[in-house]
């Protein structure tokens, strides 16, 4: 027995602090994020909000030296620039449609608050609308929906699932394997870890949507049955269980920290009017949509130039304090233009793949999912989910959540397909022009669409009328 020592390469992709707090800005809504860079400007001296014709200087240099901006602020090779020099606004041209980033004062500002209203929308609901856009069958739909209802506020699935095969029972005879196939397509949707069964496997879920590193793994290693001697044990003891150093115990047990333990807390409903502030707003411009963020998307904040001049004549320990302050400001400016950038494209693409809809309403909405839309701008699925999370767009059809733009699709006689929205639009228009002495049965209804072009089986037509609350046709009878 000797000890040896050898020397080898490996790559990995390190999850960094930086791409930590990218990810988690994406998922904020436009108030989540003006509390977030409010918290921040709180704790981090060298941030201060920017005053109307200040210019960022988020790319202020160690050394001391005037500010300049930075070569990646300038607009790219895809950009066309917009308005003076210095301004901060800029333009992104493809096709017929035009995204315009403007970040600033709320440009809300006056507009009718009731424009601002927005329908609230439960845990429940937002599952529910994610299995109707998956590829599931019918059968796999009708467990989910008995799985969805079974998950509290918090986002977990608290009930065993044998009770949720007597639930089922005896429509449908499922076995405790099939639900949890169901299940494992549940723990997939937004918000991350939602369908969990307890604490380990909620943040599991979570990590396991990020890249693939180190500390990811170890932390994954954490989520076991340690998780609950994880307090008693620190660090120190976490690094013995890794059999690793107390540097990367340190990264993964910050790691956990940092996600969150009940995903659906966010998403709970609230006894009074929800009003939003939109993250965008969609209008027409001599026949080309146009799309721009608005100044909450985009809070204007910035470096204090004073501060990052002092790194120079400060004492060792100031400086490196400064310094650290000074990293944290660079990393939370970066990530909110990420945020910006990723939240317009995805945008500028949904009011490119429904024009129709933004144009005529409801029937023309075009069939569109999460992954369709993830292989049009090169973006995992999981980034689209995290990008439309709580995001609401201002349309000429009023304020609407960036959800409202996809639907599952139904193949239609001719070779197309018709969104589940649009079908659901024209049964709504059949049944409110019926004759209300003598309504249309689903089997009427089913007919009437198949002559449309649109053949939808009468059990369809059904489950539409039950998901807008439309009673059968035998309590839908008015005499006079």
């Amino acid at each position: 027995m000797k000890q040896q020592v050898n020397l080898s390469q490996s790559q990995q992709l390190s999850l960094t602090p930086q791409l930590r707090q990218s990810l988690h800005l994406l998922q904020l809504s436009a108030l989540e994020l003006e509390a977030e860079v409010t918290l921040a400007i709180e704790s981090n001296p060298l941030l201060d909000w920017l005053e109307n014709g200040e210019l960022s200087t988020s790319e202020a240099r160690e050394d001391g030296d005037d500010a300049k901006p930075a070569d990646d602020e300038s607009p790219r090779n895809d950009e066309t620039s917009s308005g003076d020099a210095g301004d901060d606004t800029w333009t992104l041209d493809e096709g017929d449609v035009v995204g315009q980033w403007t970040p600033g004062d709320n440009d809300d500002e006056g507009d009718d608050p009731r424009l601002n209203q927005a329908a609230q929308e439960s845990l429940q609901e937002h599952l529910r609308w994610q299995l109707h856009l998956s590829p599931l069958d019918a059968r796999a739909q009708a467990i989910g929906v008995a799985l969805i209802d079974a998950i509290d506020d918090d986002g977990y699935l608290r009930d065993p699932l044998v009770a949720i095969a007597d639930a089922l029972h005896p429509e449908i005879d499922a076995s405790a394997d099939e639900i949890s196939l169901v299940l494992a397509q549940l723990q997939r949707f937004d918000p991350p870890g939602v369908g969990a069964r307890d604490l380990g496997e909620c943040l599991s879920l979570q990590l396991r949507m990020l890249p693939p590193t180190r500390e990811r793994d170890l932390a994954l290693t954490l989520c076991g049955p340690q998780l609950e001697r994880l307090p008693k044990l620190g660090a120190e003891g976490a690094a013995r269980l890794l059999g690793c150093s107390r540097e990367d115990a340190d990264a993964a047990i910050a790691l956990l920290r940092s996600l969150d333990p009940k995903p659906g807390a966010a998403m709970a409903p609230l006894e009074q009017d929800t009003y939003v502030i939109p993250d965008a707003v969609i209008w027409r411009d001599r026949g080309v949509w146009k799309v721009a963020l608005t100044g909450n998307s985009v809070p204007r904040i910035g470096i204090q130039e004073g501060y990052v001049r002092m790194i120079r004549r400060a004492s060792r320990d100031d400086a490196s304090y400064l310094r650290g302050q000074l990293q944290e400001a660079r990393w939370l400016l970066k990530g909110i233009r990420a945020r910006g950038e990723t939240l317009l494209n995805v945008v500028r693409c949904l009011a490119r793949e429904q024009a129709g809809f933004l144009e005529f309403g409801e029937q023309a909405l075009r069939p569109l999912t999460l992954r369709e839309l993830s292989v049009k701008l090169a973006l995992h699925e999981s980034t689209i989910s995290r990008a439309i999370a709580r995001k609401h767009v201002r349309t000429p059809r009023g304020t609407l959540p960036l959800r409202a733009f996809f639907a599952s699709g139904i193949d239609t006689g001719g070779g197309g397909e018709a969104s589940s929205t649009a079908i659901q639009s024209m049964l709504r228009q059949l049944v409110a022009a019926e004759d209300p002495r003598k309504p249309l049965s689903d089997a009427a209804l089913a007919d009437k669409l198949k002559l449309a072009g649109i053949p939808v089986a009468r059990r369809t037509i059904a489950k539409y009328r039950d998901l807008m609350r439309i009673p059968p046709s035998n309590e839908r009878v008015r005499m006079n």
